[in-house]
């Protein structure tokens, strides 16, 4: 038998699981800021290729790497985030999604760092 607070006699506790639509409702939202960053990320593979072709030269086998790494890189996050911050409270949930979030964004401009070195291009 429980009580109203969920609680099972003999002093142990049941956790309830959040509803999951709630769940997806967080997911989605922080989502949307993953598929933004795949679509930087895009936007630097194409933009970079067409600049180094318009300046008679070609991206490095590691330039070329590391504009893809920063294809797959909010992909794999987002997944790894989804899978540790599901059946989770709603906070929880949504500060594992925000830690991959900022982590996708210093490896970003990481990247940025690189491509102004200039060590990308052959």
């Amino acid at each position: 038998m429980s009580d109203a607070e969920g609680n099972v006699r003999g002093g142990t506790s049941t956790r309830r699981r959040p509803p999951r639509w709630v769940l997806f409702s967080i997911a989605i939202f922080f989502g949307l800021f993953y598929a933004y960053d795949v679509w930087e990320a895009i936007g630097n593979l194409v933009g970079l290729n067409l600049q180094a072709q318009s300046l008679d030269t070609q991206l490095s086998g590691f330039g070329w790497v590391v504009l893809i790494f920063g294809v797959l890189l909010p992909v794999l996050v987002y997944a790894v985030a989804y899978w540790l911050g599901r059946n989770r409270a709603f906070g929880v949930q949504a500060l594992t999604l925000l830690v991959g979030l900022c982590t996708v964004a210093a490896v970003s401009l990481d990247i940025a760092a690189v491509f102004s070195l200039g060590q990308l291009i052959v």
